[in-house]
């Protein structure tokens, strides 16, 4: 599947915006509030004028109805930065696929589709954009940039992912969360592909992980890749079968509806207390089941965020 081409059929992004929801900080003149003031941009406050300042931003009327000197205060528009995270484990590579396409996809195709399309809704915008991809390693990292020569270089590293195929690979979320928290050094806005399924850490570390990223003033939002007929709702046909863990190796043979009761309370217990923490710690969370509409989720989740914006 080339990528480039799945981005060009998703038309109904050409008139979103990503706006930034809270104050970024960055270098370049744009459409995002800034935490800096000068004198460029949207009106924020008056400020009294102190003598030897330039007299060019005193509020003449105001001084007409006070009889004192105020100087107008503006708040300066930059770049967003934004930073795609990609979990690349074996697990997201589910199902096997020989070929896919905006209507089948598996949850690695919908995190790179996903990630192209945002990709190209800020560069439309001059923002800048990083991208990190891990598994059991730090496989990918580049810092937020803009420019076309770094659009191709993440672009062609997003087509690797898609292609590289199920290796055995398992998840180390926790860690690497961790440290792509400590590269970002300026405020951004962090979108994270992953399915949640790990277990090298406990369900706490994941959710300090998460953490990490908040505290440093991050805009995070978590993208939960699941296929929810299989993996929600465990629905397979009562027949006996061979379930194996793709990152681990491990085997079970049974039927599945022995167990499917016991292992939708757990999951959804599991998937519920994520999501509380998630709005414990303003983290965006997006549920995404890959059997649905690819357009109609982003598009859905793009125009609601505009409304908050």
């Amino acid at each position: 599947m080339k990528l480039q081409l799945q981005v060009h059929q998703t038309e109904g992004f050409l008139n979103l915006e990503i706006l930034a929801r809270q104050i970024v900080e960055g270098y370049i003149s744009g459409m995002h509030k800034s935490p800096f003031h000068g004198f460029s941009a949207e009106f924020a406050e008056h400020k009294i004028y102190n003598q030897g300042e330039s007299t060019k931003h005193i509020d003449w009327k105001l001084f007409a109805k006070t009889d004192k000197l105020y100087t107008k205060r503006y708040e300066e528009e930059t770049n967003l930065r934004c930073h795609l995270i990609i979990d690349n484990s074996a697990s997201m590579h589910y199902p096997i696929l020989k070929q896919q396409s905006l209507s089948t996809l598996n949850k690695i195709g919908f995190s790179a589709i996903a990630s192209a399309c945002i990709m190209n809704m800020l560069k439309r915008q001059r923002d800048a954009v990083g991208l990190s991809v891990y598994s059991d390693a730090f496989e990918f990292y580049a810092p937020e940039k803009a420019g076309e020569r770094h659009h191709h270089l993440l672009l062609n590293t997003l087509e690797n992912t898609l292609t590289s195929g199920a290796t055995r690979k398992g998840t180390q979320t926790y860690t690497y969360l961790h440290q792509i928290a400590e590269k970002l050094k300026r405020r951004s806005l962090v979108f994270l592909f992953t399915d949640m399924f790990q277990s090298d850490k406990e369900e706490a570390e994941l959710f300090e992980a998460l953490r990490h990223l908040k505290y440093n003033k991050h805009e995070v939002v978590l993208f939960h890749v699941l296929d929810s007929e299989k993996e929600l709702g465990f629905r397979f046909d009562n027949t006996p079968k061979r379930f194996f863990d793709v990152e681990t190796g491990d085997e079970i043979d049974l039927y599945s509806e022995n167990i499917q009761e016991n292992y939708k309370k757990a999951i959804e217990n599991y998937f519920k207390n994520l999501e509380l923490e998630c709005a414990k710690y303003r983290i965006s969370y997006v549920p995404v089941d890959i059997n649905k509409n690819f357009i109609k989720i982003l598009q859905t989740y793009f125009i609601e965020r505009q409304k908050l914006a």
